[in-house]
């Protein structure tokens, strides 16, 4: 279970006013100060240490960056100073004691896990700790996380796991008892601009914007800033809002939309399937023109079934994406009808707003929110996309003048 840290650490955790500075590996943790607090008095102070770690938050928060940063501070004998070997090659994943597992599958497999349980055993080669960082740890059935169950509760003296999840609740209850909680929340617009400008050299008018429209996800809001095409394909999703007049709309609409993830996901991973599937034959000694062996096509067909899981889920990230930016639009809608002094999460399209909001009552934008928070959990739930989608864009529709 969770060590005890003494009283004065006790008190810089709960203070994060009396936690180490932020600075070295922790900088481009951006707008989290508090929040990482623990985990960088864990890393200056072994009587603070914990085996196991939660880390959750909202997508974009930067948990995958917390949990990196954690690691690379773990290694440093200066707690994380930013420079040297220990903090470069954990923070790029090539640390010989650092494991980061990302999933690019719908689930993270059994055999993964099973994987990371026997090296969780070992000890460290080089640096101070093992730490394993599983980045997508809600990713996990409840069967695959049992398997995690007894590593967790009883590992190695030098182990430790680092878990990551949008939050608590997104992993099994006997996991989540094990380890120590550290939450993110949404860092503010105005520090993921100022990450954008300082590091991208973005301009900082185009960083703000970015920043609010992509809600502070803060990849996001770097692509959105580096990729006109990217912006263009946002501002097509939002114009829905305004497009659709009627069923053919939307039937062709969700087609095009449907057809978009398909691309991008085809884009996204053809050539990188090509390539791993032309390594595999090389490793197996097998000619990709001939016929294989038995033995051999089962692990040509586990290759292919895992390119398809991996296809399906950044299909599915796309879609949720679409999904999410017009939700925000509507967030919108609903702030200028209630006459709220919010800021809008999409300034530059203020004139579709205010025409929705106009031609709306508050109850319709509710009702049109829920549809897109229903059609989120039925893509989850691995309902077709283009049925999801259709019926998404029909609750879109203008509501008829009684």
């Amino acid at each position: 279970m969770i060590d005890d840290a003494s009283e004065d650490l006790g008190t810089a955790v709960a203070d994060p006013q009396h936690a180490p500075p932020v600075a070295g590996v922790w900088v481009d943790v951006v707008g989290q100060e508090n929040a990482t607090a623990p985990l960088r008095a864990a890393a200056a102070h072994a009587s603070a240490m914990t085996h196991a770690w939660l880390i959750t938050g909202p997508p974009g928060s930067g948990r995958s960056q917390a949990a990196r940063a954690f690691a690379a501070a773990l290694q440093c004998s200066d707690n994380g100073c930013g420079e040297c070997r220990e903090c470069t090659t954990s923070l790029s994943g090539a640390h010989a004691d650092v494991t980061v597992v990302a999933t690019e599958k719908v689930t993270i497999s059994i055999d993964e896990v099973r994987e990371l349980v026997s090296l969780a055993q070992t000890s460290p080669s080089q640096g101070r700790w093992r730490v394993i960082i599983v980045e997508d740890a809600d990713r996990m059935t409840e069967r695959t996380s049992n398997l995690l169950l007894k590593s967790i509760e009883e590992p190695p003296p030098r182990t430790v796991w680092v878990l990551c999840a949008p939050s608590a609740d997104d992993v099994v209850v006997t996991i989540r008892s094990r380890c120590r909680v550290v939450g993110l929340s949404v860092p503010d617009p105005q520090v993921v601009a100022q990450l954008l400008v300082s590091r991208d050299g973005i301009d900082p008018e185009l960083a703000l914007e970015c920043a609010h429209a992509a809600q502070s996800h803060i990849g996001i809001a770097r692509r959105l800033a580096r990729d006109p095409q990217a912006r263009a394909r946002r501002d097509q999703v939002l114009a829905l809002a305004t497009e659709i007049r009627g069923v053919g709309d939307a039937v062709l609409a969700a087609a095009d939309l449907v057809q978009v993830a398909d691309d991008d996901a085809k884009a996204a991973t053809e050539e990188r399937d090509a390539q791993e599937r032309n390594e595999l034959l090389r490793t197996l000694g097998a000619d990709d023109g001939g016929r294989l062996p038995p033995a051999l096509r089962s692990q040509v067909k586990q290759l292919e079934d895992d390119q398809k899981r991996r296809a399906t889920r950044h299909k599915r990230d796309v879609l949720d994406r679409a999904i999410v930016d017009l939700m925000s639009l509507y967030r919108d809608v609903s702030v200028m009808q209630v006459g709220s002094g919010v800021p809008l999460v999409n300034a530059s399209h203020k004139g579709h707003i205010a025409q929705i909001a106009e031609r709306s009552t508050v109850q319709d934008t509710v009702r049109v929110l829920d549809a897109l928070a229903l059609t989120r959990e039925r893509l989850a739930g691995n309902v077709a996309p283009l049925l999801a989608v259709e019926a998404m864009l029909l609750a879109l529709r203008p509501k008829p003048v009684a």
